[in-house]
């Protein structure tokens, strides 16, 4: 099995072997066995702290083998407002809520949750549940690898 040690920023130039979808979540998890569609498994063990963003690259040591990470589709509620600052608002309260949430100035994203949608259908959003990638917010004190 490969064991992906190490990260790299985006490099369009870098021959890969793999792709790896993987949700908001596992972007976030330093180690962990990963399963590729074509039944491979790879097993990812990084630096903790580090947040993989669509596009970066993982090697082994060896750097025999490399990966593309993919932001995987996965299901979110995506929200919507007739005003920007209805938007804010809601991000405000899914914000104190610790949510992980994706910010645009047109629409918000997070993970399904039944309480939160009810909160925000009764604040008068509109919501859609879809399937996408979901790129949360790292938070302030987030931070990626130097490589």
């Amino acid at each position: 099995m490969i064991v992906f040690t190490q990260s790299h920023l985006a490099n369009d130039n870098q021959c890969v072997n793999v792709y790896l979808p993987l949700t908001a979540e596992q972007r976030t998890k330093a180690r962990q066995y990963i399963e590729t569609l074509e039944g491979e498994t790879y097993y990812i063990r990084l630096p903790r702290g580090i947040v993989l963003k669509e596009g970066d690259l993982l090697t082994s040591d060896t750097q025999d083998c490399w990966a593309k990470v993919i932001a995987k589709p996965e299901p979110i509620i995506t929200v919507r407002a007739n005003s920007s600052l209805d938007l804010l608002k809601a991000a405000y309260h899914l914000g104190n809520r610790h949510v992980p949430l994706e910010i645009t100035s047109d629409y918000l994203r997070f993970s399904p949750d039944g309480v939160l949608s009810s909160m925000l259908v009764q604040m008068g959003l509109t919501l859609q549940e879809e399937t996408a990638a979901f790129y949360p917010e790292r938070g302030a004190y987030g931070h990626h690898h130097s490589s």
